[in-house]
């Protein structure tokens, strides 16, 4: 069979973009990657599992077509495309002919139009032909031989979109009426005008009872009101909304069935532009291991050698993509003394020097990534450049143990500064050795964190980005993830030794060029001060654990068992039908169709409506419905993620839950946590607030205290901001969204209702993630004027806060970044964009970094002076969680003034500010008890 895939080149390109636009993978270089490596993703997907025997891209000239001609405002209005999108083109166009794949353009023609014409051409010739793009307009192309086919998208698979499928959507007799209704409909997107006051809706019913435009225009005598003089008034206009909307089939354009055949990619194009675009590891995954751009032996496999599609799709998908260039230097080629150190004597010369020593780098080879319970296989040392020395340790835990405690001296000199990538993970493996490292720490995971946050910071990366060396790849010594691994005790002490030195070695090197970095960024003083003394903290929180009741989480997954069928029954009664209620094609069908609870429900771009809580929420006030199946979804979630997953995460061995906390992934500064994510355990609902009671005290005689800034990042917002009225709602103690309500309504503070209070609550804190007033009204529930109005009052009465606003969105288009209290930066790479969109992404987080970051490092420095406290007094009390603005403590009844006492002079003067500072802190049986 003839299979021709004929793909919409920019359609593709821009649903790659703005698929990760909110997550940009950059270079060491600075390019946005996001759209490449979309696009590179659909490609692989569609080679690999359609297997076209025929294939093209289609682009767009900037030669104007006939419609542009013969309708001047057409495409008039479309908002600049984003420069990191413009960068990319280029590099697509060189990936698309490296994969060997024609690009077919003609001026004064549209890639639609091209695509529409080689179809029909191609389906006469005996074809099938799949028009591969999201674009709703192709509809009208489709036949028994012609194809819609949607690429893979968040989550959901690729769809094939045939005659039927396509009457059904657009609800018409005949695929040609797709046109009539774009006609009517308009496009805002093209600029196409369509027929004021008919929408989609609308046109689907005009064209079932007329016919085409035509048919409804000859007889718009049969319509009323306004629909009649609209279509009358505007009739001129329809036709040329269905002209500019006609996909033209007539292009003169032959099909050149040799040109259009698959064929091998070039290896020799793709390699190198991989390289180039940093997508190390899925260059690694296509091309193999031997993946570079300069090999040591100057070869390369030839094209027809290269498995391209060995990788399945879901590895491609998921593969990062901000990987850099495979640089030519290596273990290989590039001189080193990697020394192997296997008696006594030679270890402890090497503790003795290291002992002499102001810094020293250090790693460790373990059988495991969890730290916790891994054990150990052997150490690595540097301290110079091109040198290092690697110390194996037995499987015999005994005889390994006595080679641990000939450096415990060493690692535990707290005048000697310890250098490491993740030094987290060290020193918790090295507590279960009974060492407990001490000093000043330098850790290049996280320095390099604090210099560029929006990047990846793992030391392969780091070194090929600032070493331009690749170093030994995990995989090369144990194989890939899977039950064939190996495990590092299994692998030649030979090439251990080479692996784990040149660790240590590369780590060294980076640590030389990272700190120098630290300063030209003005971030050395937030890494010596907070980020690198919190490892110590983080490693300590992680090994204490928290004590889960088991019995607890069964009784509450029984009662949200029930809870859920309860609704379920609810929901089906009040539908008057059962349905699939986690199926989010029957629900739209059961909510919009059915019951009819809005008239103008969007839908996704397969058709189905949207069901997201965004949607729901706004429609929970017309029909008691929506809120159960809000409820329902909500108790489904809280089941699977935390009632019946946490008992799973329980370790064997201490039999308490040890949650990961990760210092280097917010971009904000704030920490996340997994296994289990801590930072998700719902909290705004009943329900959700329930999981806390399975978080207890480790034993008899402790409670859990619970210490939470009050209100902080409003706090910090009038701390940046030096909003007068703020500073001062604040420092009397008032109810700050009492005292907002009162100066935004022009009332005292007692003759504020609830419902204005609310109101003002919600500008507060919508205030600064830059909420519209169209967000604010939607929030609510009231209209957009009076949200419009509280916006302006609210401003009116902190202007303070309006001048920080537009202070920092300045301070971001000038010098491309904003800066916590503490100097910590946000790169904004994108606030100078053309695109209104892109641009307004930006400066919602230039606003809004500041306060957020300032708050992380708040808790970060409270969090490292209360377990100094705890070590310097020697007490028995251990702090065991920190969510978002919030500590954990496990606590003797005996020690819990002392820890209150503590706890809230370290959060609340933790750093030097105007605004006062509150904490909230509560005792119980239970965490939920606790806060």
């Amino acid at each position: 069979m003839k299979k021709l895939f004929l793909l919409d080149g920019m359609a593709l390109i821009y649903r790659a973009y703005f698929a990760l636009s909110k997550v940009p993978r950059l270079t060491s270089y600075g390019l946005n990657t996001g759209a490449i490596m979309g696009f590179t993703n659909t490609l692989l997907e569609l080679l690999k599992n359609q297997k076209p025997t025929h294939i093209a891209v289609v682009f767009d000239t900037d030669a104007p077509t006939n419609r542009h001609i013969e309708y001047e405002a057409y495409k008039a209005h479309r908002e600049k495309m984003p420069e990191d999108l413009a960068m990319s083109i280029p590099f697509i166009h060189r990936l698309i002919e490296g994969f060997n794949i024609p690009i077919i353009t003609m001026d004064g023609f549209e890639a639609d139009d091209i695509i529409g014409t080689l179809a029909k051409k191609a389906e006469k010739q005996g074809f099938t032909v799949y028009c591969m793009t999201p674009d709703k307009d192709f509809g009208q192309l489709v036949s028994d031989h012609i194809f819609i086919y949607k690429p893979a998208r968040m989550g959901n698979g690729a769809e094939t979109l045939g005659v039927p499928e396509i009457l059904e959507k657009w609800e018409v007799n005949d695929v040609c009426q797709v046109i009539d209704i774009l006609g009517l409909w308009g496009d805002a997107v093209d600029n196409i005008p369509g027929i004021p006051g008919i929408g989609e809706k609308t046109a689907k019913k005009l064209v079932q009872d007329f016919g085409s435009v035509e048919g409804i225009i000859e007889n718009s005598h049969q319509l009323k009101g306004k629909l009649k003089e609209n279509v009358e008034n505007y009739a001129t206009q329809g036709l040329i909304s269905k002209k500019l909307a006609t996909i033209l089939l007539d292009v003169p354009i032959d099909l050149d069935e040799k040109a259009l055949e698959l064929e091998e990619p070039n290896r020799a194009l793709l390699e190198p532009l991989f390289a180039e675009l940093e997508f190390r590891t899925l260059g690694k995954r296509v091309f193999g291991e031997e993946f570079n751009v300069v090999e040591a032996n100057g070869g390369h496999r030839s094209a027809g050698q290269m498995d391209l599609f060995a990788v399945s799709l879901e590895e491609v998908t998921t593969v990062a993509v901000t990987e850099p260039i495979v640089p030519s230097q290596n273990i290989h080629n590039t001189p080193h003394q990697y020394i192997l150190l296997d008696t006594e004597e030679q270890q402890r010369h090497l503790a003795g020097q290291l002992a002499q020593l102001p810094r020293f780098c250090f790693d460790t080879e373990t059988t495991s990534l969890d730290a916790l319970s891994a054990d150990i296989v052997g150490m690595s040392f540097a301290f110079e450049k091109g040198t290092a020395y690697y110390i194996p340790t037995p499987a015999d835990r005994e005889i390994a143990q006595s080679i641990v405690d000939i450096f415990k001296p060493v690692f535990e000199n707290a005048m000697i500064e310890k250098v490491g990538q993740n030094l987290k993970y060290d020193i918790l493996l090295l507590s279960r050795y009974g060492v407990q490292v001490q000093g000043p720490l330098f850790d290049t995971m996280i320095a390099h964190y604090l210099i560029d946050p929006d990047t990846r910071h793992n030391m392969d990366i780091l070194a090929e980005n600032y070493l331009g060396y690749s170093p030994v790849s995990i995989t090369e010594l144990i194989g890939a993830k899977g039950k064939n691994q190996l495990n590092m005790r299994d692998v030649a002490i030979e090439l251990v030794k080479e692996y784990a030195a040149e660790d240590a070695d590369i780590t060294w090197q980076l640590h030389e060029i990272l700190k120098p970095l630290l300063l030209e960024t003005h971030t050395l003083a937030l890494a010596q001060q907070v980020e690198f003394p919190l490892i110590y903290v983080l490693a300590e929180i992680e090994k204490n654990g928290v004590m889960i009741d088991i019995e607890t989480l069964r009784a509450f997954s029984l009662s949200l068992d029930e809870d859920i069928r309860r609704l379920e029954t609810t929901i089906y009664e009040k539908a008057g039908v059962q349905f699939n209620i986690a199926s989010p094609k029957q629900l739209g069908e059961v909510l919009f169709d059915k019951l009819g609870l809005d008239p103008k429900a969007k839908k996704t771009k397969t058709g189905q409506y949207k069901t997201g809580e965004d949607v729901l929420l706004t429609l929970a006030h017309k029909s008691d419905i929506v809120q159960d199946i809000l409820d329902f979804r909500q108790l489904q979630k809280l089941k699977s993620t935390y009632v019946d997953a946490l008992p799973g995460l329980i370790s064997k061995e201490t039999g308490l839950i040890h949650t990961s906390y990760n210092q280097a992934v917010a971009a904000t500064g704030r920490l996340s946590s997994t296994n289990p994510n801590l930072q998700n355990i719902p909290i705004r609902t009943e329900k959700g607030r329930e999981v806390r009671k399975a978080f207890i005290p480790r034993t008899t005689g402790h409670v859990l205290l619970s210490a939470d800034y009050s209100q902080i990042e409003l706090r910090l917002i009038a701390e940046l901001s030096h909003d007068e009225n703020m500073l001062e709602a604040f420092a009397a103690g008032h109810d700050i969204h009492r005292a907002t309500a009162a100066r935004v309504y022009g009332l005292s503070l007692e003759e504020v209702t609830s419902d204005q209070r609310r109101n003002a609550k919600a500008v507060n804190f919508g205030i600064i993630y830059g909420q519209s007033a169209f967000g604010l009204s939607q929030s609510l529930g009231i209209p957009r004027k009076e949200a419009a109005t509280i916006i302006e009052q609210y401003f009116a009465q902190y202007a303070g806060i309006r001048q920080y606003m537009t202070k920092a969105v300045e301070f971001a288009k000038e010098h491309g970044y904003v800066e916590t209290i503490l100097k910590r930066r946000r790169y904004l790479r994108d606030i100078n964009s053309a695109n209104m969109t892109v641009r307004g992404f930006a400066e919602r987080n230039a606003i809004n970094a500041p306060i957020q970051g300032s708050a992380a490092d708040l808790i970060k420095i409270a969090m490292i002076h209360i377990q100094q406290d705890i070590q310097n007094l020697g007490l028995r009390g251990k702090m065991i969680m920190q969510v978002h603005d919030e500590l954990v403590f496990d606590v003797p009844q005996e020690e819990v003034e002392q820890f209150s006492a503590i706890i809230i002079d370290r959060m609340k003067n933790a750093m030097t500010l105007n605004v006062p500072i509150e904490v909230e802190v509560g005792k119980g049986n239970n965490w939920l008890e606790a806060h």
